[in-house]
């Protein structure tokens, strides 16, 4: 009879580990990608992810902001790869703007699982950016300026409010302008040479009053890759600043 009961309790503690095997491995298995690589676009620098970066960090995220030089494509493209090596497992990679172009010729990147764009390029491969930012009339606000005699372009100090962040003060508007970072012009007209966003997931934020990337551009691109879109009222092209949490939010379904 003792045997007999040993001899069950023993059957059932066998089949209590194997399912807890099971849950545990099922777990694992829709464990959320906890990676997380944020590339800057023209014009700035990485500090304005801040929000973005808080909003996921208390979240349980890895975050890492790229510094890229904006010297070129290829240089841009090597900033962010070296960010990728580095990683232990899967990421999602986002863009800004400019940015969008760099995690395009990125995206082929084995730790690249998503794609996020945040009002960014999205370039298919022998296309440049050129492409599709002449693809529609420039908005009036927006204040790209020819490039200096060096090849550098710079952003219109007096346009800066209204063409890049007319959603944030103009005293934060003011100081960005003045703390802008340069893009060697030519690297607006480099083709990419990859672009999984035809075969990784792919997510597109797009702010309704966008003054330095027209909305219709935006629209164009997106459609064509079939790209999940959340579009945010009245935001400007700083939107990953003003709107933190609705850009998180998307990253965090891409981490899905």
């Amino acid at each position: 009879m003792v045997k007999n009961i040993r001899l069950s309790l023993l059957v059932l503690l066998t089949a209590f580990l194997g399912l807890s095997g099971v849950s545990a491995q099922k777990k694992d298995n829709s464990a959320k990608i906890k990676n997380v690589v944020l590339v800057h676009g023209a014009f700035v620098d990485g500090s304005g992810w801040r929000g973005v970066y808080d909003i996921l960090t208390k979240r349980g995220y890895n975050v890492t902001i790229v510094q890229i030089p904006l010297t070129s494509l290829k240089d841009d493209n090597a900033t962010v790869r070296r960010v990728l090596d580095k990683l232990n497992g899967p990421a999602v990679l986002v863009g800004h703007s400019w940015g969008g172009t760099v995690i395009t010729e990125a995206s082929s990147h084995s730790n690249v699982a998503s794609l996020v764009y945040v009002t960014a390029f999205q370039p298919d491969k022998g296309e440049t950016t050129d492409t599709w930012y002449s693809s529609q009339p420039g908005l009036p606000e927006a204040g790209i300026l020819p490039p200096d005699s060096e090849g550098f372009a710079y952003y219109d100090v007096k346009k800066f409010h209204a063409g890049f962040a007319a959603d944030l003060s103009q005293d934060q508007a003011t100081f960005m302008a003045h703390s802008q970072k340069p893009i060697l012009a030519s690297s607006f007209t480099t083709a990419v040479t990859a672009a999984d966003w035809h075969t990784k997931p792919t997510f597109g934020i797009i702010p309704t009053a966008d003054k330095s990337i027209n909305p219709i551009i935006l629209r164009n691109m997106y459609k064509r890759s079939g790209t999940k879109v959340t579009e945010i009222n009245g935001a400007s092209h700083a939107v990953f600043i003003s709107h933190p949490q609705e850009v998180a939010d998307v990253i965090i379904m891409a981490s899905r």
